[in-house]
């Protein structure tokens, strides 16, 4: 990246250069020219950096890979504070209802879908290498 930057500043010294030469009536045309060449290498790094990621996410596909995707502690842990909160009118129903076989009914049926919810993700089941693979990555 250095040596794009050194050619980068040479177009920009010899823009500068050539303003002084020619005069105040061609500063928008030089401008213009420096602001193409700027445009052309930043597309031209934009390109680079796509198509790497696009060959990054085939090989994944082709490996059968999940795309890793974010997530925050909000969508994480999301269905566990749902679950902690509606427990305690379920358990008081399962109770009032059932006794102690309807609490029992009530908590399996929370662990249940919890358990279901994080097998689904993978959070259950991964092995610690899996989760953290995404850290060797540039």
């Amino acid at each position: 990246m250095e040596a794009r930057d050194h050619e980068l500043k040479k177009e920009l010294a010899a823009t500068l250069q050539a303003r002084g030469e020619l005069g105040a009536e061609y500063e928008s045309v030089l401008v213009e020219s420096f602001l193409e060449k700027v445009e052309q290498r930043l597309d031209t790094t934009l390109d680079r950096r796509v198509r790497r990621q696009l060959a990054e996410q085939q090989m994944a596909d082709a490996r059968g890979a999940r795309p890793a995707q974010p997530e925050t502690f909000g969508e994480r842990h999301a269905l566990g504070i749902v679950s902690l909160i509606l427990a305690v009118p379920l358990s008081a129903i399962g109770v009032v209802n059932a006794g102690l076989g309807g609490l029992v009914v009530a908590w399996l049926g929370i662990v249940g879908v919890n358990a279901f919810q994080a097998a689904r993700s993978g959070g259950l089941f991964r092995h610690g290498d899996e989760r953290r693979s995404s850290d060797w990555k540039d």
